[in-house]
């Protein structure tokens, strides 16, 4: 027996499963997890289209909604909502102003009453009587009855007025075209009525203040700044068409109404009287305009030498009636 040993068998190498060129298997349980994945994908877009289909029809009938409110509405306040924004923003602008009216008329406040002591009009007055007045009252404007005077300068302005409108005219200019039967009846008022008397209304209180405000554009040329314009109208939506009415045709701003300013605007005749006093006594000339609504003149404001009243017809006073 020999010594020498055998050598080992040599160890095949082990193959690989798979071939080389395969493409490696996913573990178990893999394909499960990508199809649960996309059926719950498919869940959630199947939810969001059913929640999108009920959105859309939510939507739908929201406007249908809409659309059935806004007819009721337009049918409901057909010819009124106009009405009803032109007397709010016509109380608001009024009740604005009258809080700063009062507050200026507060400071001035006398703390004891003085009586209302009504003085005749100078052209209540004989020659005579008016050569021996006291000093106080000759100091006082012009009698409107004087006009006759200014004729011609009255004649030109109205005809002036007629023309194209100035839109950039100086504050108290008339910044507006004058009708000619407005222009005519405002030359009557002038020179045949002198200054005192009713005129027919031009349908609206728009035209009114037209009128207005073409006389105070006249009067501003005869007496500067010694004479104030009184609005009466007794409700406080009128007194707002007024405001804005004398705004436009005049060019003024808010500041040219109130006690110390042009024109002031009064709810109360009584009111209006003992201001047109307070201004005789201080020498100056007061001119007061009534509101066509106004149906009734209380007998103490034709004393005074300038008032200017507009007469509503039927129709008119009728249309005032149902808005107001």
């Amino acid at each position: 027996m020999s010594d020498r040993t055998e050598p080992p068998a040599p160890v095949p190498p082990q193959t690989s499963p798979h071939p080389p060129d395969a493409p490696p298997q996913e573990p178990a349980g893999v394909p499960e997890t990508a199809e649960k994945r996309e059926g719950l994908l498919e869940l959630a877009l199947q939810e969001l289209r059913q929640r999108r289909q009920e959105l859309l029809g939510e939507i739908a009938q929201l406007e249908a909604r809409r659309e059935q409110i806004r007819q009721e509405i337009s049918g409901s306040f057909a010819g009124q909502s106009d009405a009803i924004a032109r007397r709010l923003k016509g109380f608001q602008e009024y009740l604005v102003g009258a809080l700063q009216d009062l507050a200026a008329a507060a400071e001035q406040m006398d703390l004891v009453v003085q009586p209302v002591v009504v003085q005749p009009s100078p052209l209540d007055r004989t020659p005579t009587e008016a050569a021996a007045g006291p000093a106080s009252t000759a100091a006082a404007p012009a009698a409107a009855g004087l006009f006759s005077e200014d004729a011609e300068l009255i004649r030109e302005r109205l005809e002036g007025f007629g023309g194209q409108p100035d839109f950039y005219a100086d504050p108290w200019k008339l910044r507006r075209t004058l009708e000619p039967s407005a222009a005519s009846r405002l030359e009557d008022w002038f020179l045949s009525q002198g200054g005192r008397g009713a005129q027919p209304s031009g349908g609206s209180r728009s035209r009114n203040a037209l009128v207005a405000a073409a006389a105070i554009a006249i009067l501003g040329e005869l007496y500067g700044e010694r004479f104030q314009t009184l609005v009466l109208a007794s409700q406080p939506e009128r007194l707002g068409e007024w405001r804005r009415g004398l705004q436009d045709c005049l060019g003024l701003t808010r500041d040219d109404f109130g006690p110390a300013s042009g024109i002031v605007l009064f709810e109360r005749p009584d009111a209006l009287i003992d201001r047109a006093d307070r201004l005789e006594e201080r020498g100056e000339l007061p001119f007061i305009v009534i509101d066509a609504a106004e149906q009734v003149v209380e007998i103490p404001i034709l004393q005074f030498p300038l008032w200017l009243a507009f007469a509503a017809g039927p129709g008119e006073i009728e249309a005032e009636a149902d808005l107001y």
